[in-house]
């Protein structure tokens, strides 16, 4: 089936700003997960800590609101419509990791001289924002 609506120019700015962000959620994931020298050198004990005492769900949570953004957003790009589906995902993990790290951990304190509920907010109103765009392109025939 083809698209019957072409997407406008802000439709791929979106698209490429939201590659862009998706891609560092991936590679934010992996020096963390993989505990690289890159991510052991900018945080101090106390954060290393306490990201080495996270839970393994919420780990697992991060990583498929991650993966699922970045394959969401490029599903967007080509214009698919399971966009969505995968936006709704990341955006529910996303939220869900977030609330625990800020309200079930003591991030707030450990993080405290850099800003530790800015990045938590903009990753779900981001997340959020997605979810609705998406949502809006598909009901205009720009997804199918």
């Amino acid at each position: 089936m083809s698209n019957t609506n072409k997407p406008g120019i802000a439709f791929w700015i979106i698209g490429i700003i939201a590659l862009l962000w998706n891609a560092m959620g991936v590679y934010n994931y992996l020096i963390q997960a993989y505990q690289t020298e890159a991510y052991t050198s900018s945080v101090n004990e106390a954060q290393l800590a306490l990201m080495e005492n996270m839970p393994s769900w919420n780990t697992a949570l991060f990583a498929i609101a991650v993966f699922s953004g970045l394959i969401g957003t490029i599903l967007m790009l080509m214009r698919k419509k399971s966009a969505v589906s995968l936006f709704i995902l990341s955006f529910v993990t996303a939220t869900v990791n977030q609330l625990y790290w800020l309200f079930g951990t003591n991030a707030v304190e450990v993080f405290s001289e850099s800003m530790p509920y800015l990045m938590p907010i903009l990753v779900i109103v981001f997340c959020l924002f997605l979810v609705w765009y998406s949502r809006d392109q598909k009901a205009k025939g720009v997804l199918s």
